[in-house]
């Protein structure tokens, strides 16, 4: 496996799914602003996307690869009837679910999103959505189930590009939205659920040769699969952290009208770059990690785990400075058109500025954690990121009526900045990290390189100023552009320096 290929590929495709994202929330934007119609569907939508993250996006893989590695290394039947079990049991698990949140979702939206229940007709639109989205999470459950195993078979393509399929089909009911009028966030629910089933289908296709799925619901459990059921509670926590504290974020922000949509926009932003310096590192690390433990490499552990701090620090650090500095620019020329007004800008554009300040930390959890889920250890990243967790929701309780929502994304960043300390510390004591010879020299040619490419950025906003002004139609042609620039010095710097070899894309790890 080639640690930057892999990555390369997983973000390749996720790029694409984030950018047709992009033009999805533009869509939303434009055709439903920040009011009524878009909170209650940004909190339909919040809910099965969050469990989506929670599972697709490297949690599920916590605790899947490890034991399906060992199972794989027992040989293919072994690795076959581990992977039914697991499947079998999820799938039932995951209907009763389904079935008790639709019988009980008034109570459920009710929990979601609390500052609704005053305001009868938007509770009872996020109701009616939420019935309908609800299936998705269903869907792309048992399809991160089909991304895990190719996953740990170093197929990380399939996994990568099905998510494309929701914006496509999301896409696609937005060009209709003139027609549709307030019936588009129904339109927009049922493309959600569709998505999910066809996102499990496309996966299945791609997963037979490798699986052989059979439904046989057998209540008798042997010890390895109760053993993957106990460590995955602990790794959806800690692995979905940053997520959950969105969704903490999300029920806070129901209390103040439009601050859900606010922090919606914020998160898309800054979602892309941790799709990559986060995501995309800790699942192609994971399967590889998972087999050197196994057979005690300790050179190639270290090789392995050094290169993707590295490597994540090397797309994060660039983003935050970007991020901080153009943050008003970027959420005005993204979104800034139709029913998004000036104050939807200027909110976002705050949220997006304080989600960036932690977005490394971000990155760095899902880093971290991975070195020690390839050890079988979920429990120490669950304590840590329950520490966390209620460390954000005592900072966002205790200001939310003082600074209103903006404390959301403040809170998220210092939370998530504790866990990622702590997770280090953890693995420095316990001798399950070690820095190799060139990490700090590499590290200080990456912030060298990343201060630069700001000074440039700054440059660059500030002389394109009247092209980006709110009120300008092409201004997203010279924010990308902008970003392209600022992109293409900020690797050329890294070349210059060696901060950034053409040997490490040749190089298997």
């Amino acid at each position: 496996m080639n640690l930057i290929k892999s990555t390369g590929t997983f973000g390749f495709y996720t790029i694409i799914s984030r950018l047709l994202g992009y033009i999805r929330d533009i869509l939303i934007a434009i055709f439903l602003g920040t009011g009524l119609l878009a909170d209650a569907f940004f909190v339909a939508f919040r809910i099965p996307n969050t469990f989506r993250r929670l599972f697709s996006e490297g949690t599920f893989n916590a605790a899947f690869v490890p034991s399906y590695t060992s199972e794989m290394n027992k040989g293919k039947k072994s690795a076959n009837e581990f992977a039914n079990d697991i499947f079998n049991l999820l799938f039932l698990g995951l209907l009763i679910l389904t079935i008790v949140v639709q019988v009980f979702m008034p109570g459920f939206v009710s929990i979601i999103a609390p500052g609704f229940v005053d305001d009868i007709e938007k509770m009872n639109l996020a109701i009616s959505l939420t019935r309908i989205t609800f299936l998705f999470l269903l869907f792309i459950s048992l399809a991160s189930f089909f991304s895990a195993i190719l996953n740990s078979h170093n197929k990380f393509a399939a996994a990568s590009a099905a998510p494309i399929l929701l914006n496509v089909i999301l896409i696609i009911v937005l060009l209709f939205s003139k027609a549709l009028g307030d019936e588009l966030v129904y339109y927009l629910s049922y493309g959600v659920s569709l998505a999910g089933l066809l996102q499990l289908i496309f996966l299945y296709y791609f997963v037979k040769k490798f699986f052989s799925l059979k439904f046989t619901f057998n209540l008798a459990i042997d010890e390895k699969v109760k053993f993957f059921f106990r460590k995955l509670l602990p790794s959806i926590f800690s692995s979905g952290v940053t997520q959950i504290n969105i969704l903490v974020g999300t029920i806070i922000a129901s209390f103040q009208a439009s601050a859900v949509s606010y922090l919606y926009y914020a998160d898309r932003i800054y979602q892309i770059n941790l799709a990559i310096a986060g995501i995309a590192i800790g699942v192609v690390i994971l399967p590889q990690l998972s087999r050197f433990i196994e057979s005690k490499n300790e050179e190639k552990i270290s090789l392995i785990q050094n290169k993707a701090l590295e490597l994540s620090l090397f797309l994060s650090i660039p983003a935050t400075i970007a991020l901080v500095i153009g943050s008003e620019e970027i959420i005005s020329a993204l979104f800034g058109y139709g029913n998004f007004n000036k104050e939807s800008v200027n909110n976002s554009s705050l949220a997006l500025f304080y989600f960036a300040l932690g977005l490394p930390a971000f990155a760095l959890i899902k880093v971290f954690s991975s070195f020690l889920f390839a050890n079988h250890n979920t429990k120490i990243p669950f304590y840590i990121s329950l520490i966390s967790v209620l460390l954000n929701i005592l900072i966002s309780i205790y200001y939310f009526n003082k600074i209103g929502f903006i404390i959301i994304p403040i809170a998220t960043s210092i939370s998530s900045w504790f866990n990622a300390i702590v997770l280090f510390i953890y693995l420095r004591n316990n001798k399950l990290f070690y820095f190799q010879n060139n990490f700090f020299l590499n590290f200080f040619k990456i912030i060298f390189a990343s201060i630069l490419m700001g000074l440039f950025f700054n440059f660059l906003l500030n002389f394109f100023e009247n092209q980006l002004s709110f009120y300008y139609s092409f201004k997203s042609i010279y924010l990308i552009l902008s970003v392209l620039f600022a992109l293409f010095f900020y690797i050329f710097i890294c070349y210059f320096i060696k901060a950034f070899k053409i040997s490490d894309i040749k190089l298997n790890y």
